[in-house]
């Protein structure tokens, strides 16, 4: 890897790391939104030994896992895309040697190893404290959740590039963005997990990126799937990767084309 690329990872690693108090905080929201969920989930089971095939202990675990996934996983590379895109700085970019939305995929890893060391670590040992949280006990169960956490970060990572690239098509893409993030936290499985979802519409996720985010990594994790069944889950998700590689490229070539800048 190009040192350039490197050195990006590293300044958006320090630049994170000044504002850490602010995720220090993060933890304590999110293990508030574990909390909530834990106690409803736990009403809706009742008596019931499973649910959308998920036991109680299941549940309690892919809420907790899902969550702290996702303290790692967020970034807003595409409210920084779509800011640099309306005021015109991404002009620059063209000129440079380097890849712009390389640039962009390495400030995003920056992000996301300050967010697994200092958000989800920390918060997903302090929700263990408080929740009864089940952890798998096979060293191969968690390498493989470890490969597979890399490919949520990847694809929602290409997912908010592409909506930010949007913005060289529209003057104001903030309503798409929003609306993105509403899909990814519904769809991939953080707020309910697919299973729940109708028959007709969880056939429509099986055909969609999302559930390759969260639902399928935290169904490995919590021994709901498990055996061969793991090697095609993550299958799925690299095909994911390099499916979503191809609108990314073409629209950003479409976007050389289009450029235009708001203001002076």
């Amino acid at each position: 890897m190009n040192s350039a690329y490197l050195d990006l990872i590293r300044i958006r690693f320090m630049m994170m790391l000044a504002y850490r108090v602010n995720y220090y905080s993060g933890i304590i929201i999110y293990a508030i939104n574990i909390g909530a969920y834990y106690f409803l989930w736990q009403a809706i089971y009742g008596d019931q030994p499973s649910l959308g095939g998920f036991t109680v202990a299941q549940m309690t675990t892919y809420v907790a896992v899902s969550w702290m996934a996702r303290a790692f996983y967020f970034n807003n590379l595409d409210r920084e895309i779509a800011t640099e895109i309306r005021d015109g700085s991404v002009a620059i970019q063209f000129i440079r040697p380097y890849s712009y939305l390389m640039v962009k995929m390495m400030q995003g890893l920056g992000e996301g190893i300050f967010r697994l060391l200092l958000f989800m670590v920390p918060g997903m040992i302090i929700v263990c404290l408080i929740f009864p949280v089940s952890l798998p006990t096979d060293p191969f169960v968690w390498l493989l959740y470890l490969v597979m956490l890399a490919f949520s970060f990847l694809i929602n990572t290409q997912i908010n590039m592409l909506t930010g690239l949007f913005a060289f098509f529209v003057e104001n893409n903030e309503g798409m963005m929003r609306m993105k993030r509403v899909m990814v936290d519904l769809f991939s499985g953080v707020v309910v997990p697919i299973s729940f979802f109708p028959g007709w519409l969880e056939m429509v996720m099986k055909w969609l990126p999302f559930q390759a985010i969260t639902y399928l990594p935290s169904s490995v994790f919590t021994g709901r799937t498990a055996g061969s069944e793991v090697w095609g889950v993550l299958g799925l998700q690299a095909i994911w990767f390099v499916v979503l590689l191809l609108p990314i490229w073409w629209v950003w070539r479409m976007a050389r084309y289009r450029l235009f800048v708001q203001g002076g």
